[in-house]
């Protein structure tokens, strides 16, 4: 096994706000997020921004980069946090040589797409309510509000909006500034 003569992982840390890398660069690895918080963003051609991916510690993010020629999107900190970069070239020949880890890999990536396809099925929903409430039961809340309204394609004050309506509707609790909870006694 080769792949191992040139270091396959390099700790990086990076500073809330800043860019790990930018939409159109070229790939030259995927990461592994120790701890912290990055977004993954992309832009409409009208200039919307979409939160494609939200990751947090102990999650893996621009795995699509293995077999990519450019990052598809921008990757930007959110807090301070510190990263582990995994080498596209490394990791290419550990997937081509130890099956092992091409199936823990091809399962991760089967999860993301499980989860992916939940995202678009709720976007699909027209109902904005509703909507949040099936994002919440997903567990799609995990930043503010703002991000979670891009992440379901609504705008944030059609989610203020949703929530105060689940919450009278005994079908929330809040708990605190962007944090809601599900009732046990759901009606």
């Amino acid at each position: 096994m080769n792949y191992l003569a040139k270091p396959v992982a390099t700790q990086i840390n990076r500073e809330s706000g800043s860019y790990i890398f930018r939409q159109g660069e070229p790939c030259s690895a995927m990461y592994y997020l120790k701890s912290g918080h990055v977004q993954l963003h992309r832009y409409t051609m009208s200039g919307a921004q979409l939160i494609v991916h939200n990751a947090t510690a102990g999650t893996f993010f621009a795995e699509a980069s293995i077999f990519s020629d450019t990052y598809h999107c921008d990757a930007i900190c959110q807090t301070d946090s510190c990263l582990l970069r995994l080498d596209k070239t490394g990791i290419g020949k550990m997937l081509e040589e130890d099956a092992g880890v091409s199936m823990s890999f091809s399962k991760m990536l089967a999860r993301q797409v499980q989860i992916y396809r939940q995202q678009v099925e709720i976007m699909a929903i027209k109902s904005s309510q509703e909507r949040v409430w099936q994002a919440l039961n997903a567990g799609f809340l995990k930043g503010s509000i703002m991000d979670f309204s891009a992440m379901i394609g609504l705008t944030h004050e059609a989610v203020y909006r949703s929530l105060a309506q689940l919450v009278r509707a005994g079908r929330l609790m809040k708990t605190g500034r962007g944090q809601y909870e599900i009732t046990k006694s759901n009606p």
